[in-house]
């Protein structure tokens, strides 16, 4: 039986208790995890690409006791991404109704780019519906409490940024 890779794309910027939820269930459903940290210029991040690689490093390390994990940097098209590593399906966690009308059709165009490849969706734990990398980074620039949305590393770095 062939290999089942997914691919789980996002900015990571910073790397969340929800990216981490989305990944540790994703990692059930492969063979091979993926995450790929996206050079998105767009959105202006807040950590440099290094960093959020080693972000996702840090978080997966405990992954690799029982699925193979790779943390790769990306640009560009995702579907290109997806058929240069060799996955069969692109992982994407919602957490809301709003998630899932961008997600649909991004779904959907990318299977007019590649039908090959599945999108499969994993709705967040409720406990993480509501984080989002947008507001911890406002949080945590305003001082406030992120312990409950972040890792302690995680945490740690947006102290230092925002010192």
């Amino acid at each position: 039986m062939p290999q089942r890779t997914a691919l789980y794309p996002g900015t990571f910027d910073p790397m969340t208790l929800g990216h981490l939820d989305i990944m540790k269930r994703a990692s059930r459903l492969c063979d091979k995890l993926i995450v790929g940290v996206a050079i998105n210029r767009d959105k202006n991040p807040l950590f440099p690409l290094d960093e959020r690689v080693a972000m996702v490093e840090h978080v997966v390390e405990p992954f690799r006791d029982y699925i193979d994990v790779e943390v790769k940097p990306f640009e560009g098209l995702l579907i290109h991404f997806v058929e240069k590593c060799g996955a069969s399906m692109i992982v994407r966690g919602l957490r809301a109704v709003s998630d899932f009308e961008y997600e649909f059709q991004m779904a959907g165009m990318n299977d007019r780019l590649n039908p090959d490849i599945e999108t499969v969706f994993l709705m967040a734990d409720p406990q993480y519906q509501t984080i989002a990398s947008r507001l911890v980074k406002e949080i945590a620039r305003l001082g406030g409490d992120v312990t409950q949305f972040v890792t302690p590393e995680v945490e740690l770095r947006l102290k230092e940024k925002f010192a």
